[in-house]
């Protein structure tokens, strides 16, 4: 294997694979328009030759691409969009083009079009190491290779030549050359399987082409290709629609061969047949993609993807290791959300990525009602209030925050508009939606857009025009306040009349639009409760509770709640306005409640999640002391039976010790937090939360020495004598320690590559990377930071997207002095990144490598801490900066100040 000193080059790295971040690639949404205003897609065939993909080295394949289309406006000219190697040739119409102009390019010239048009290519596409494109992958077990597919929003442009918009349908022939050992599949059935002469390079096989049948009407983006000698395990699922024939889909799971031992079939089978007996209740439609494959993939980009027949998945999701039962259940919900894709989204379309709210907000609603009602978890409602609200609400409080239905001027801007937002606060609105017109109105308004609008397009208007139908209320305003309208509700819950027989709760909603500063009112159907401590349990139990309607015209968004029964005054307890978790609003606790919750715990699971996200909402925004959160973790979230909180709240204080508790608290604070995490190894038997615990043991012990010696016990196989029992220091765990021992200067190079070396994995390669990076040394640092910024590893070869993950992460690790001598660096290279890599990759480097975790100095005014300075600066001095990348900048400013305004504010 290559040596794992990382040494710096004798010379210049070659540079990473040029990407052209020019405007032609960038496509806009007045270009898309412009092209969809004249031409209809009537098919494409795509042939790819894989025959080579297994050779040592191998960086480009050959495809051949047929498309025929209409134009409107004959004589006119349009383009294609192509991010490949090279364009050998292109016929348009039986005129062959010059393809020196094409050399580089971005987009496909085809000008004099006639009425009917066809134009054949062919190219030499790129195998990928980003993730987007075809990745190819080679596994460090048994050397075998691995491709598949990942487009969304923009790629399928880096495999074939295509109309890269997704309003531009059409029916999709895809053929696949390949071994004939290996798994050959995409979004159709194979309808043949044909010898071809020769053999494939790099293995002992012979070649085969296979054609799958034609697609139905769908986007480019949700084509799929999947190459390799994957493990398969089939099944079927027989079902159907309400007062419908019964009919048959063929399921299957792949993964890699040396995972197949790992992959719990009879688990996601069932899941799989669960979700689809479901959505056929629900929406009444028909799956109409044929069947369902499920691939778990190596160094994937995202959870999941929803390609219609094959669905892929990180393998993640593939357990070689102990998993909690919140991540089997994390793992149902992204099953869940996939499969509800195959109607929002595939079947029915966005138009333009302004309406990516229309798949994704709808899946994520979806998927966790479908574990909730299809599934054996409970705690679905649960995992949502605590962990996606949460990432929803970050999102939404940032500076560059969006409305749901998003202004995406541009294919750069729908790249990062995966976000909290159009996920998670999309699907809380839909909760909400759901609360108000009722669960009948919203499952009609479903199946009458799916019937309407089936292999089509849609916008915002079409979904609500069905809900108003169905509803018989006017939605305008709604969608103006909830989809269109930027902002986080803030909703509270106080008591007035103290102290008086008139005593009453009151509920308050405040808000503001981001874009105009102007105040803002939603309207909101809750439901607000009192929960009184118990003296029996000592706990916080529900003790009344009364629904709630807030209205815009409410007098400045009060409401009094005069049939809610409060306990007598001096005894402990919460007000929750929003009880269930009905609607999407951060709470502002009291001050009775927030002491009554940081001393008492909760009864009720769901209230209790809304609780604790109500608290790292106050940390945050600097209400709550960053100290007396992890206080409250180490003394209650640990008792928590739900897992999936557990592991948030244990995050969350990580989190809170890294950027929002004051310098001169922290390693007191640290110490002690890694010594409750320890004890609860001890506590706990074997489980969940022990293990919950050893994680978030491993991540703080990267900065504090406090159970170092602790962690190099359990590496040697010490558990019993530490008193630790039922802890399995599997490869997750063992590379976790591992790392926190190197970053303090306790492992050596030797020790590590002894470790891969006793058991090669994917796993143990990117984690090995990740630990060599965490040397505490300055030599170290300097050699990680080139490779981060270049995307070359030490042999010159690219680093793939995990590989680059793990080495911004390792120089990120360790003593602040050894970092921080290499911002200006970073901020020299952010343009030269951003231009030479893909956006995944470059995001990568810019946003991982940013200087986020930074002290305040006593006295030192936030906005005036060298790091906010350089920051604002640089934003200043490079006003015509990529917008996508000024964009990542001005969040981690963001989070970087709002740290900053925590630790002064515990001061005050």
């Amino acid at each position: 294997m290559t040596s794992s000193a990382y040494p710096v080059p004798s010379s210049s790295p070659a540079p990473a694979p040029a990407v052209d971040r020019s405007d032609v690639e960038n496509l806009t949404r007045e270009e898309a328009a412009a092209r969809a205003g004249h031409l209809q897609v009537t098919s494409c065939t795509v042939d790819v030759d894989l025959r080579d993909a297994a050779a040592a080295g191998q960086t480009t394949y050959p495809v051949r691409t047929r498309i025929s289309f209409t134009s409107s406006t004959p004589g006119a000219e349009t383009f294609l969009d192509y991010l490949g190697s090279s364009v050998e040739s292109v016929v348009l119409n039986g005129e062959t083009l010059d393809v020196a102009e094409h050399a580089g390019a971005a987009r496909i010239r085809l000008p004099r079009l006639q009425e009917q048009n066809e134009v054949e290519l062919h190219t030499t596409s790129v195998y990928s190491r980003s993730g987007e494109g075809l990745h190819r992958f080679v596994d460090p077990t048994d050397g075998q290779v691995y491709l598949y597919t990942q487009y969304e929003p923009a790629d399928s442009r880096r495999v074939f030549p295509v109309f890269e918009q997704p309003d531009l349908k059409t029916r999709f022939r895809i053929s696949i050359t390949g071994p004939d050992t290996w798994q050959l599949r995409s979004n159709g059935a194979a309808v043949s399987r044909t010898p071809v002469e020769g053999a494939a390079r790099g293995l002992d096989a012979g070649l085969v082409r296979v054609e799958f049948a034609e697609t139905p009407v769908m986007s480019s983006y949700i084509t799929a290709l999947l190459a390799g000698p994957y493990h398969c395990v089939e099944s079927t699922w027989r079902g159907g629609v309400a007062d419908g024939e019964e009919f048959d889909i063929p399921l299957a799971l792949l993964c890699r061969a040396s995972l197949a031992e790992h992959l719990d079939a009879e688990e996601l089978f069932d899941l799989t047949r669960r979700g689809l007996d479901f959505f056929h209740a629900e929406f009444a439609h028909p799956y109409p993609w044929g069947a369902y494959d499920q691939a778990f993939v190596p160094e994937y980009n995202l959870g999941a993807m929803e390609n219609p027949g094959l669905v892929t998945f990180t393998e993640k999701h593939v357990f070689d290791t102990a998993a909690t039962d919140a991540q089997h259940e994390t793992r149902a919900n992204t099953l869940m959300h996939e499969m509800a894709h195959m109607w929002f989204g595939d079947l029915v379309t966005p138009q333009w990525w302004d309406d990516l709210w229309l798949k994704e907000s709808f899946a994520d609603y979806m998927g966790a009602l479908a574990v909730d009602e299809a599934t054996g978890f409970t705690t679905s409602w649960i995992s949502f209030a605590n962990g996606r609200k949460a990432w929803a609400y970050v999102q939404d409080q940032l500076p560059t925050t969006h409305p749901i239905v998003a202004d995406i001027a541009d294919l750069e801007a729908a790249d990062q508009n995966f976000d909290g937002i159009t996920y998670a606060k999309g699907a809380s609105v839909l909760k909400q939606l759901a609360a108000t017109v009722g669960r009948e109105a919203f499952r009609t308004a479903a199946r009458r857009y799916f019937s309407r609008h089936a292999f089509g397009n849609a916008t915002l208007q079409d979904f609500l025009a069905v809900l108003e139908e169905v509803s018989g209320e006017d939605m305008g305003r709604w969608a103006q306040a909830w989809l269109q309208t930027a902002g986080v509700p803030e909703l509270a819950a106080d008591v007035e009349g103290s102290g008086t027989p008139q005593r009453h709760v009151l509920v308050t909603q405040t808000g503001l639009d981001p874009a105009t500063e102007r105040p803002v009112s939603r309207p909101h159907r809750i439901r607000c409760a009192v929960h009184a401590l118990d003296a029996d349990s000592g706990e916080l139990r529900r003790a009344d509770v009364a629904d709630v309607r807030l209205s815009p015209e409410d007098p400045a968004g009060r409401v009094v709640v005069e049939d809610l029964q409060l306990p007598a005054e001096g005894t402990p307890r919460l007000l929750l306005p929003n009880e269930d978790d009905l609607t999407y609003a951060k709470l502002r606790l009291d001050a009775e409640s927030t002491a009554a919750v940081l001393t008492h715990p909760v009864a009720d699971p769901l209230a209790r999640a809304t609780v604790w996200a109500a608290l790292w909402s106050m940390v945050r925004d600097g209400e709550l002391p960053a100290r007396r959160f992890v206080e409250a973790v180490m003394e209650l979230g640990l008792q928590i039976t739900e897992v999936g909180v557990v592991q948030s709240l244990l995050r969350q204080a990580d989190r809170a010790l890294q950027a929002y508790v004051p310098a001169e608290e922290r390693e007191a604070l640290q110490a002690r937090f890694a010594d409750r995490l320890a004890g609860h190894l001890a506590e706990e038997a074997g489980g969940d939360r022990q293990r919950a615990a050893a994680r978030t043991l491993a991540t703080v012990s990267r900065r504090t020495d406090a159970q170092l010696d602790l962690l190099a016990a359990l590496l040697d196989g010490d558990a019993v004598g530490r008193g630790i029992e039922g802890l399995e220091v599997d490869e997750e765990l063992r590379w976790a320690f591992l790392q926190a021992l190197t970053v303090h200067g306790r492992t050596e190079a030797a020790q590590l590559d002894a470790e891969l070396e006793s058991r090669t994995t994917a796993r143990g390669r990117v984690a090995h990377r990740l630990a060599l990076s965490a040397r505490p040394h300055a030599v170290v640092k300097e050699n990680a930071l080139e490779q981060a910024i270049s995307g070359i590893d030490e042999d010159g070869e690219e680093l793939s997207n995990d590989h680059l993950t793990a080495t911004v992460d390792g120089f990120c690790c360790g003593p602040p002095s050894l970092i921080e001598v290499h911002d200006a660096t970073y901020f020299a290279a952010l343009e030269d990144v951003w231009r030479r890599m893909s956006q995944g990759q470059a995001t990568r480097v810019v946003s991982g490598l940013f200087p986020g975790a930074r002290d305040l100095a006593e006295g030192q005014q936030p906005e005036e801490h060298p790091t906010a300075r350089q920051v604002a600066a640089w934003l200043a001095e490079h006003p015509q900066a990529p917008a996508a990348l000024r964009r990542i900048l001005r969040e981690e400013q963001d989070h970087l100040l709002r740290g900053l305004r925590a630790q002064q504010a515990a001061r005050s």
